[in-house]
């Protein structure tokens, strides 16, 4: 089966399958995010931006503690049969908070209390599918089956959310996350009918590695490169994807819009996003130099949708802010994963999935306080300073490791010199 450099993961069958369900259990995910904010925010509570922070902390606090452990958990264990435990635990959790919506039961308490059971629930799953990546599609694959996962994530950011919004206003909160429920069942049959007999699970070069949840973690100290790509995800994930807190804001109090509106913003966040991960999964080659101009236009994008005048510019913003959010991370991803050793590829993308989540369980409840407080520009801005502050450091490491230099050329334009270095290395 042949197909486009893009989309040549899914010529592996068992890829191909996972692909379907991670895009129907994605979907879902996202139709439920954008309900639960929007079950919080304008159901339980009256526009209470700090109490939605704080639910956005519950759901992460459990995956700090955690998620070494599920590292190691994928290390040690077939990652596809954790993934089938991970994804009916969550499959009833969707369940159980659709039937406490639809029958009227629903309180905060047991929002709170689902959202910090999802958040155990993770703390096992991701590391588990993150590493699983490279036994179904092998090394040669890799980086092309990491931008298509980060495609199935963003097409269902594209869908979810106006999908929820539209199901919000026609029949009601529940029934979004009936829809969750269900995505979560199609993606464990697709696990159920993978082939064991066509993964490539490859030997442990280093059997002393195969040791302690700490060893990931002196894994990534050891190598300054892959020091650097995690500084940025945790940069990223802790200031740069607070869109839950910020986007609700601003379309309730800001613009003073509905759900089908609300809905409209993540949706037109995901045009860009899935652009962004479709460009990666065509790229052969992640660079460090990529990562420095998605941050430039993320900086910019952001600062413009603080300023924004009305719902309309807000909503355009989306589109710059989603690609270049997801290329960074994607990018990011992409260069960790091909990279390191597979003995310790559970731990690593475990802790990989820790500084992603970044700081937010404490980032958030500030900065639901801050947006009740001073209102949702300035929740932005203080959002986009730091990410200013990575790219100046990310600028730094490249003038002074790969030699970027500017230049004034004959024809009166700027441009751009790298000294040739290795991006990605050995592992």
């Amino acid at each position: 089966m042949t197909l486009p450099q893009t989309f040549a993961s899914l010529s592996v069958p068992n890829y191909r399958r996972y692909f379907i369900g991670a895009l129907s259990g994605n979907t879902g995910q996202w139709m439920s995010m954008t309900a639960k904010s929007w079950l919080m925010l304008v159901e339980l509570t009256e526009s209470n931006a700090t109490m939605l922070g704080w639910l956005t902390a519950v759901m992460f606090i459990p995956t700090l503690v955690l998620t070494p452990f599920g590292g190691l958990l994928a290390d040690r264990l077939p990652k596809r049969n954790i993934a089938m435990v991970t994804q009916s635990a969550m499959c009833l959790s969707a369940i159980t908070l659709s039937v406490l919506v639809i029958s009227g039961w629903i309180r905060i308490e047991h929002v709170f209390a689902l959202a910090l059971f999802d958040g155990m629930v993770s703390s096992f799953d991701n590391p588990a599918r993150q590493a699983f990546v490279s036994e179904m599609v092998g090394p040669d694959r890799l980086s092309n089956a990491i931008g298509l996962n980060s495609a199935s994530f963003n097409a269902a950011r594209l869908i979810g959310p106006g999908v929820a919004g539209f199901v919000i206003a026609a029949v009601g909160t529940g029934y979004a996350f009936a829809v969750n429920a269900a995505g979560f069942l199609i993606l464990i049959l697709m696990l159920a009918r993978m082939r064991n007999s066509e993964l490539f699970i490859l030997p442990p070069r280093d059997a002393n590695r195969g040791r302690g949840v700490a060893e990931g973690f002196r894994y990534v100290i050891r190598r300054p490169d892959l020091t650097l790509l995690f500084i940025i995800g945790l940069m990223m994930g802790t200031f740069a994807f607070n869109y839950g807190i910020t986007n609700t804001l601003m379309s309730t109090a800001v613009f003073d819009r509905g759900p089908g509106e609300y809905g409209m913003l993540g949706s037109v966040m995901g045009v860009g996003s899935l652009t962004g991960a479709l460009l990666i999964a065509r790229r052969a080659r992640p660079r460090i130099r990529h990562i420095f101009v998605y941050l430039i236009v993320f900086c910019l994008s952001a600062a413009a949708s603080a300023l924004a005048p009305n719902f309309y510019v807000f909503c355009a913003l989306m589109v710059p802010l989603g690609f270049s959010a997801v290329s960074i991370m994607v990018t990011a991803n992409s260069m960790v994963q091909i990279s390191i050793a597979p003995e310790v590829r559970g731990r690593v993308m475990a802790l990989w999935g820790l500084v992603i989540i970044g700081l937010t369980p404490v980032v958030s409840p500030v900065l639901g306080r801050i947006g009740d407080i001073w209102g949702a520009r300035v929740a932005i801005w203080c959002c986009t300073g730091p990410i200013v502050l990575t790219l100046l450091g990310v600028s730094w490491y490249l003038f002074i490791n790969q030699g970027l230099r500017l230049y004034w050329s004959r024809d009166h334009h700027i441009g751009v010199r790298y000294r040739v270095t290795e991006d990605v290395p050995h592992r």
